[in-house]
């Protein structure tokens, strides 16, 4: 048993690191850019140009601005780069969502477009090419511009304070080398020979061996900083809140496990009764009748019943002698006053509603799976033998075919835990109960990565130790079962 658990255990690393890399795929091909909407319109305004720059800077932060799995962007060439400024200044024909690729393309790419940058830009100037001149000097002031090291680092290091401190003088020069599109020719001529001097004392630094190459198309990618950090179970901050994702998520936690563990405990308190009952009873009118009752409930949609339910028994009923119960929420106003045993009445009394809607609709799946299982333990040899020996027909069924029949509910484990942490979105919206399904929600209309990130690989090592401790418990109630 102790070297069938070791070889699973072993068996989750790599399996967890494919399905991470799988949903870091799929996440980051969906479509939209985080913060874009802050996004500015290039060379208009200051306003603009400011707002344009804390985009930047927000995706060099999070690494939004590299590539999702391996880098080539030292293969850039001077052609490279001409041609997507000359579609952004509008002096080649491009459609309008070219020049937004274009445009989208030389914010991405970073320092890795700044000597080619410099070279458009001294070109650019040499044929009287203004324009392209003056976008050639406006994505320099973006592409030159450095990410803090470990910028939410709640406690850095002199050292690292000093790197950050040396990062933000130069972004502040950065910030200096630039002006307005009907700015004078004098001051747009200094400009463009601040820049020149900016690279030449910079140059080496955009000049890579073989080695950082290689280091750049392994490592400088999102999945391989998302790992980085995902090693020292470090899952990230959320782009939108700037607060770590792990500490966001246990503030949640509570609500959906009172709400998922509950529901979990109920209907299997009350499904397995039901099961056995249908499977010693069974094409009785009883059978019949429990069938087709947990399957009318099984046919209503959650959603219609939280609503339904909320309509005509809570605070805001239409009949005052059916106002029993709060119209949502986890506490009512003013529970921080309350004694705590006053404090568990007043969640109880709010979670009565959201349970009885997560609750009903699993009745019918796990009432049959017990109910199916039981039926071939009870056609059995070993069954018929217990009641040859005239043992009572309760001890034949609770003591041995329960114990067996139970293996189809087993199989279940491996999907409770995750839904444990993922909760009911619609019953959290519905009840406005601040869980993890509603958090998830918000990530998704937000585009907030970590957070998708953090619940999903979350999600999947709930799933690998419930696969695990479902094969475990088949041994648990099966002698029959060994693992060698």
């Amino acid at each position: 048993m102790t070297d069938y658990v070791i070889r699973r255990l072993l068996i989750m690393i790599p399996t967890f690191f494919g399905i991470s890399l799988i949903i870091f795929v799929v996440l980051n091909l969906a479509p939209g850019r985080p913060g874009a909407q802050e996004q500015g319109s290039g060379l208009s305004s200051l306003s603009q140009q400011v707002s344009q720059e804390s985009y930047q800077i927000f995706r060099e932060q999070f690494h939004l601005d590299k590539p999702t799995l391996y880098n080539t962007r030292f293969w850039l060439t001077d052609e490279d780069i001409e041609r997507e400024v000359r579609i952004v200044a509008q002096t080649v024909e491009a459609t309008a969502s070219e020049r937004i690729r274009a445009y989208e393309r030389l914010e991405d790419w970073g320092k890795h477009a700044v000597p080619h940058l410099i070279t458009v830009m001294n070109r650019s100037a040499a044929r009287g090419e203004l324009r392209v001149r003056d976008f050639a000097v406006y994505f320099l002031s973006l592409a030159a511009q450095r990410p803090l090291v470990e910028p939410f680092e709640p406690h850095p290091s002199a050292e690292l304070a000093a790197v950050n401190r040396a990062i933000d003088k130069e972004n502040a020069l950065v910030r200096t080398l630039r002006y307005a599109v009907d700015a004078p020719e004098e001051e747009k001529q200094a400009t463009v020979q601040a820049w020149r001097d900016f690279y030449e004392q910079r140059k080496a630094r955009y000049q890579y061996s073989a080695a950082e190459k290689l280091k750049t198309f392994f490592l400088e990618t999102r999945f391989a900083n998302y790992w980085a950090k995902l090693l020292k179970l470090d899952f990230g901050v959320s782009l939108t809140t700037k607060e770590p994702v792990l500490t966001t998520l246990a503030s949640k936690l509570k609500y959906s496990l009172s709400l998922s563990v509950l529901s979990l405990l109920l209907a299997y308190l009350l499904a397995i009764p039901m099961g056995i009952y249908s499977a010693v009873y069974q094409n009785t009118r009883s059978d019949r009748a429990l069938t087709v009752g947990l399957f009318m409930l099984y046919s209503l949609p959650s959603f219609f019943v939280a609503t339904l339910l909320l309509y005509a028994f809570s605070e805001g009923s239409d009949v005052k002698s059916l106002r029993w119960f709060p119209t949502g929420g986890w506490q009512s106003q003013g529970a921080e006053h309350m004694t705590t045993l006053e404090a568990l009445k007043d969640i109880a009394w709010h979670l009565v509603l959201p349970l009885f809607c997560m609750t009903y609709g699993s009745l019918a799946a796990i009432s049959r799976y017990m109910r199916t299982g039981l039926l071939e333990v009870i056609r059995s040899d070993y069954v018929r033998t217990a009641r040859a020996k005239g043992l009572n027909e309760r001890l034949v069924i609770g003591k041995h075919a329960v114990k067996n029949g139970l293996l189809p509910i087993l199989t279940l484990l491996a999907g409770l835990l995750p839904a444990v942490l993922g909760g009911s979105v619609i019953i959290e919206y519905i009840f406005g109960i601040p869980g993890i399904g509603l958090w998830v929600v918000e990530a998704i209309y937000q585009r907030d990565y970590n957070v998708l990130m953090g619940v999903q690989l979350l999600t999947t090592v709930l799933v690998l130790f419930g696969i695990l401790l479902t094969d475990l418990s088949y041994a648990l109630v099966d002698p029959r079962i060994r693992y060698q």
